[in-house]
């Protein structure tokens, strides 16, 4: 029998993986790679996506050309007439909730996740606690904020029906209008993701701190060492890139946040933020090209988040 050729074994070698991966290429061809272009394509038009960008300029007012999208969309909730004035409109803007969103949400869901990781290895029912903690993320984003919503319900002069304020009123306190009060909603909304997204984080933590070697802690407590510097200068060192990963899976979560906000306050009472945004410029206000660019925004924001995990899970297989 005839042996095939060796160019013929090399080709077919170079091309198999080709045709096993080709249906998942045609797959994000469609809906990933043509959406994503399309979307940049778009944000270069005019809000309403007829025609270029550069042709709505007027004359005397500010233009960046066909990139006046994106003037628009980094601009057009701020004040720029002095300093305070930009400084105030900025934190009351979706850009400015985003970055409460981030600093609140990341650092509470980090830190207590990793206390609740720590808590509950030691005691003998941790499996139940685990599961009662990471419950919140059974549930959907759209259930998590309908809940939410009864729990923070206020009826101004009748019978409160929201679990707080009738906790509240039954103290003898004033109701509170947590969803309408530009003064706290948005932390109290922060606080629905917390509850949602600090199971996610503690499952993540506890696998890392279990990898942490046994005998390194008795010799450490053999030592002298307490509890505290156990966990800052041996524990905390160890995970530290696991605490890295998590924290900047939570900073992509948190900044393609939509269902909460959307479903709680549909981003009125000043807590839009960038992916409601979005969805009202091009889907309420029928402006395509605002929209997009305002997308365009948002993934160059996710994009250094993805890089760096992409680098640590590299970084740790080389390791291996």
């Amino acid at each position: 029998m005839a042996k095939p050729k060796a160019s013929a074994v090399m080709k077919q070698g170079k091309l198999t993986p080709w045709l096993y991966l080709l249906p998942a290429l045609i797959v994000m061809t469609f809906f990933i790679v043509y959406p994503m272009i399309n979307t940049i394509a778009l944000s270069f038009q005019n809000k309403d996506g007829t025609a270029s960008a550069a042709t709505t300029c007027k004359e005397g007012e500010p233009c960046w050309g066909i990139f006046e999208n994106y003037r628009y969309a980094l601009t057009e909730e701020l004040d720029t007439t002095s300093f305070t004035s930009f400084w105030n409109t900025f934190w009351q803007s979706s850009y400015g909730n985003t970055i409460q969103w981030i600093l609140i949400m990341v650092s509470g869901t980090v830190i207590l996740g990793l206390l609740i990781a720590l808590l509950v290895d030691r005691v003998s029912y941790e499996p139940l606690a685990k599961s009662l903690i990471f419950m919140p993320m059974a549930i959907s984003f759209v259930g998590a904020g309908v809940i939410w919503k009864f729990m923070y319900n206020f009826n101004a002069g009748r019978t409160q029906i929201g679990l707080l304020n009738a906790i509240i009123s039954g103290l003898g306190g004033d109701p509170v209008a947590f969803i309408s009060n530009t003064d706290i909603n948005t932390f109290m909304l922060i606080v629905v993701g917390i509850w949602m997204w600090t199971g996610f984080c503690m499952t993540i933590l506890s696998s890392a701190l279990k990898s942490v070697p046994e005998e390194l802690l008795e010799a450490a407590r053999i030592d002298g060492a307490n509890e505290f510097q156990i966990f800052f200068r041996i524990m905390l060192p160890i995970i530290m890139p696991t605490v890295v990963v998590v924290i900047t899976t939570m900073v992509i979560n948190v900044l393609k946040l939509f269902d909460i906000v959307y479903v709680m306050t549909g981003g009125n009472f000043e807590t839009e933020v960038i992916a409601t945004r979005m969805y009202t410029e091009m889907y309420k206000n029928y402006q395509t090209g605002r929209g997009t660019a305002i997308a365009v925004i948002l993934i160059i924001a996710i994009f250094p988040f993805i890089i760096m995990n992409i680098r640590r899970f590299m970084a740790q297989e080389a390791q291996r």
